[in-house]
């Protein structure tokens, strides 16, 4: 392979990292948009997510990457497989913010950051004892399809990666841009005792943001099965911790920059990988983002808000 065609290679490889690692750190980013908290228990929603997807998968009798499908019944069970996994998740998320968070938040401090800490290794620890602490093997009922531009290649899945990622984050953003509840949700962002006081229902808002923070999570674990073959109770911290970095490095509460930061995050890691060393990747991007916070404090897209009187 050439270089120019390693380059490329790379670079497709890194889009398609990048493109989940955008889905999961708009959930990072919307929910601290919302509430000004960091959810730790989104890294494994993600990884519960993976799991999801994986039984719906076996449901259909997939198992391995022995049975592929074509055509109509192959996008139809990717179509089914994504929405349970994301409605599932999503009311994971529901879930997580009426029972843990809700009653605490009225509380000052890192309370509710700390409980966000707990509920994760509740949920890794619950996969981890129902499942099994070993890997298992994700279905991928896709065909190893290629477009060759050289020596380089861009495969069927790595399409469907971009296309799903780019209907998911666009609707993110239109949804939150022109609907009424995203109206709502960008006022609670702004002042949520203003908002309140306007007659936005904060509680119905702060829901919103975690169902669909957790459900673009439950699509980017899916991918991720998809993607490496396999899903482990492990997976959300190493995925989750890249997504959160991608967040605060395109400015977290900005949804563009969490889909900026999530591509960078991808391209980072796809060519350090193939020209440094993998094990550098982490030294890397988080190099980076020291220096970014450095520079600017509010990362890429981000801006610093006024201190309140």
């Amino acid at each position: 392979m050439s270089p120019f065609d390693l380059l490329l290679q790379q670079f497709v490889n890194g889009l398609s990292l990048g493109a989940m690692y955008a889905l999961l750190a708009l959930g990072f980013t919307i929910v601290y948009g919302i509430m000004e908290l960091i959810n730790f228990s989104h890294f494994n929603v993600f990884m519960i997510g993976s799991f999801v997807a994986m039984g719906v998968l076996s449901l259909f009798g997939l198992s391995g990457q022995t049975v592929l499908l074509h055509g109509f019944p192959l996008v139809g069970v990717l179509v089914v497989a994504l929405v349970v996994t994301m409605v599932a998740c999503g009311m994971l998320g529901v879930g997580i913010e009426r029972l843990a968070l809700r009653p605490l938040r009225g509380v000052q401090g890192p309370m509710a950051m700390i409980t966000t800490i707990g509920v994760s290794y509740v949920l890794s620890n619950a996969v981890m004892l129902t499942m099994g602490a070993n890997t298992k093997n994700f279905p991928n009922p896709i065909p190893s399809v290629a477009l060759h531009i050289g020596t380089a290649q861009i495969t069927v899945f790595q399409f469907i990666i971009w296309a799903l990622s780019a209907v998911l984050m666009g609707g993110l953003y239109l949804f939150v841009q022109r609907s009424k509840l995203g109206k709502a949700m960008r006022a609670t962002a702004q002042d949520p005792d203003a908002a309140l006081m306007m007659g936005v229902d904060v509680n119905r808002v702060i829901m919103t943001a975690f169902f669909l923070g957790s459900a673009l999570a439950g699509a980017a674990g899916f991918i991720f099965g998809l993607y490496y073959n396999f899903t482990n109770f492990g997976i959300g911290f190493t995925a989750g911790l890249r997504a959160f970095t991608a967040a605060v490095l395109g400015g977290i509460g900005n949804i563009p920059g969490a889909m900026i930061g999530g591509l960078l995050i991808g391209l980072i890691e796809a060519m350090a990988g193939q020209y440094i060393g993998a094990k550098w990747a982490d030294v890397i991007i988080f190099s980076l983002l020291v220096l970014v916070l450095v520079c600017r404090p509010a990362g890429l897209l981000g801006r610093l808000a006024p201190t309140k009187s």
